[in-house]
């Protein structure tokens, strides 16, 4: 199933991870099929090295009760949801882990714990979302954000979200990722604010407050997506038709349009937070392992650059 093909964009993700160590990761409350079932997958795949967090009866129950094998994979026992959260963010600041995955509870349990100002995982970034979806008509990777944490980002959140999704594009390998910053128009009007927000990070990248990629925008969906229909609107653009990165302009369009490519299109997804101090592997239930496995495979690839980073610092 996840084999390298020419036309399988997730395939070709997991192939660059071969030969990579696998990522010790804390796995916050597996307490359901689909994410105790993922994350053995992506270990078995050689992705991760996963540390088990949550109640450690309830959890092998499930992995008794589907066959799923536990081996000597380590569990911490938690005896609930919220402890669970609070110990795997732990384990990342004492060192057992590098990864933070999502288990069976509630996307916000876990973020509220990563985001606690004493004992969670900040930054000075703003935490952010991405989806990488695999769009079948999509000649390429298409990544949106953010879709799941900021509801109505300001000005100064879109800019940490489009600087977030620029640094996971570009250690995916893409050198300077095209950016379209999406609203109904693509024109500039007081009556849509966020084409005045698209106007200003436009201006923001033009003045080296958003490094490494090429931003455009407001652009609508079509002639962001398509070439022709912004040479039909008479609109000269590097991203227009190329997009790698499509920035929305709150949590309710991007989440409408991440689940409308994958119910009407047949898009893939895979979904990782961004801008704390390590990736956070962030799945729906709803989620196939295919899709956890591509979350899983964009984390390590992050890990390792973070680890390559670290010791290019270290030599230096």
């Amino acid at each position: 199933m996840l084999t390298p093909s020419s036309t399988d964009k997730y395939a070709r993700l997991l192939a660059r991870c071969e030969g990579l160590p696998p990522i010790p990761t804390a796995v916050a409350h597996p307490c359901d099929y689909s994410s105790l079932d993922g994350a053995l997958e992506a270990a078995r795949l050689g992705l991760i090295a996963p540390l088990l967090i949550g109640p450690e009866v309830r959890i092998r129950q499930i992995a008794q009760e589907h066959g799923l094998p536990l081996g000597d994979t380590p569990i911490i026992d938690a005896p609930h949801s919220h402890a669970a959260a609070l110990r795997a963010v732990e384990a990342v600041r004492n060192g057992e882990a590098e990864l933070l995955m999502k288990g069976s509870l509630h996307s916000d349990e876990l973020l509220h714990a990563v985001a606690s100002g004493s004992s969670g995982l900040r930054t000075g970034r703003r935490l952010s979302h991405v989806f990488a979806m695999d769009v079948p008509n999509y000649h390429k990777p298409l990544f949106i954000t953010d879709a799941a944490v900021n509801i109505f980002p300001t000005l100064n959140e879109k800019a940490d979200i489009v600087r977030n999704a620029i640094d996971l594009v570009r250690v995916l390998g893409v050198e300077r990722p095209k950016v379209a910053i999406l609203s109904a128009v693509e024109t500039v009007t007081d009556k849509i604010p966020s084409t005045i927000d698209a106007a200003a990070l436009c201006m923001m990248s033009l003045r080296g407050q958003i490094e490494g990629g090429i931003l455009d925008g407001p652009l609508a969906f079509d002639n962001a997506i398509s070439r022709a229909a912004a040479d039909t609107k008479g609109i000269r653009s590097e991203v227009a038709g190329d997009p790698d990165i499509l920035l929305v302009p709150d949590l309710e369009a991007g989440n409408m349009l991440a689940k409308q490519l994958t119910f009407l299109a047949g898009a893939e997804s895979a979904g990782i937070v961004l801008g704390a101090r390590v990736p956070i592997i962030l799945t729906s239930r709803a989620d196939s392992v295919r899709a956890r496995i591509g979350s899983c495979a964009i984390a390590v690839l992050l890990a390792h650059a973070r680890r390559t980073a670290g010791d290019a610092a270290v030599k230096a």
